[in-house]
């Protein structure tokens, strides 16, 4: 590793190493870990294994793995917490303790309705294009609204869909991932659960429910209570 936080790949891992068949110096367990530490330390942004591992000199990605899996159980009791996102290494701040680091001032800027119910139609769809989502929600999507969430950089250019007009097409980011606290797209909720958590709106929640008391009511064929009551009014 070059001295201090400068950029370009390190000389390797070196110290305490034990040398293989091929005579090429192997690190050893703590020394594999202690370079991953101070490069994570002194990272601007989350790192893949396989860039930590060229960043230290060619190690093998497995060794970077299984450094990586040890620091972050030396960790887990830690105030801060190593932690993947997407496949990502980052050191964080241990969930319990986020409190004392939270601003006195809290955060003005909210998302519409519109621009969430956007976010979520592209983090369980992606990737998807304007016209998907729109075709999932039943009205327009302004430019402004994919605007929004990809300068809070949850939502990027994903490519374009290979069909007549090849339409941009939108997928998540890592930071999204990082932001709501996902390992991956398969930890995102479903709709039982977000209806137990009660974040699903209230009016469109009834509206189903009672469509579905609606659907459920006598056997095919048979007529309703309404019906049956109207015409015992006709008889008499």
């Amino acid at each position: 590793m070059s001295e201090g936080t400068g950029e370009g790949a390190s000389d390797g891992v070196r110290p305490g190493g034990d040398e293989s068949e091929g005579g090429n110096e192997v690190p050893a367990p703590d020394a594999v870990e202690r370079a991953l530490e101070a490069t994570l330390f002194a990272a601007e942004e989350s790192l893949t294994v396989e860039r930590l591992a060229t960043h230290l000199g060619g190690l093998e990605t497995g060794q970077v793995r299984e450094g990586l899996r040890a620091l972050a159980e030396r960790y887990s009791e830690r105030g801060v917490h190593l932690v993947e996102r997407g496949k990502r290494w980052h050191f964080e701040t241990a969930p319990d303790l986020a409190h004392l680091l939270r601003r006195e001032q809290e955060q003005v800027r909210r998302l519409s309705r519109a621009a969430t119910e956007v976010l979520a139609i592209i983090a369980y769809h992606e990737p998807v294009s304007r016209a998907e989502i729109e075709s999932i929600r039943g009205v327009q999507t302004s430019a402004g609204t994919l605007d929004v969430l990809m300068e809070a950089g949850w939502v990027k250019l994903a490519g374009r869909r290979e069909v007549p007009g090849r339409p941009v097409i939108y997928a998540t980011t890592p930071e999204f991932l990082d932001h709501f606290g996902l390992e991956s797209r398969r930890d995102l909720p479903g709709i039982d659960e977000l209806r137990a958590a009660g974040l699903l709106d209230p009016v469109d929640d009834a509206f189903d429910e009672a469509m579905e008391a609606l659907g459920g009511g006598g056997d095919e064929g048979e007529p309703c209570d309404d019906q049956d009551d109207e015409a015992d009014e006709k008889e008499a």
